[in-house]
């Protein structure tokens, strides 16, 4: 009779790399599904305030923006220094806010309009006189459901 030897092999095996790119094509399916794009390009300087009692929003679908700060350093050159008013992608007057706020109104369905929220993203060191034009004109709009964004902090600095 005959002995058979086994082969000892030296070294690991090879890793079998037949499933990566079903691994790679569903991380990149999951990441495109789930990133959402922003819709606007902020074009004022926006340093929120700090706030120790923070809430968030519940449908963020149902919220209108309003940015308030001095323009980006590529705008300043066009429209100075001062605190200025975005509505969406463009600057605006506060004579504005009424039409953005009808325009809103009108891209959401009848029973969800009373839950629209306005947001102001204000710079902190925006004077409060922009802020209180604003409001006089969301009121006139009725808008009255409005909400301050701010950043959270531990402690009052």
């Amino acid at each position: 009779m005959s002995k058979f030897k086994r082969k000892i092999k030296v070294g690991s095996q090879e890793i079998s790399t037949a499933s990566l790119p079903d691994i790679v094509f569903m991380l990149l399916f999951f990441f495109m599904v789930t990133t959402v794009m922003r819709e606007t390009t902020i074009k004022v300087v926006q340093k929120m305030p700090g706030a120790t009692e923070v809430k968030k929003l519940e449908k963020k679908s149902l919220v209108s923006y309003i940015y308030i700060g001095k323009p980006r350093q590529s705008f300043q050159a066009i429209y100075g220094t001062e605190p200025r008013i975005q509505l969406n992608d463009a600057f605006a007057k506060v004579d504005d806010i009424r039409n953005y706020i009808i325009s809103e109104r009108e891209k959401v369905d009848e029973n969800e309009r009373p839950f629209l929220t306005t947001s102001l993203k204000v710079d902190e060191n925006t004077k409060m006189g922009i802020i209180v034009d604003i409001k006089q004109e969301l009121r006139k709009a009725s808008a009255l459901k409005i909400n301050y964004s701010t950043r959270k902090v531990t402690a009052i600095e």
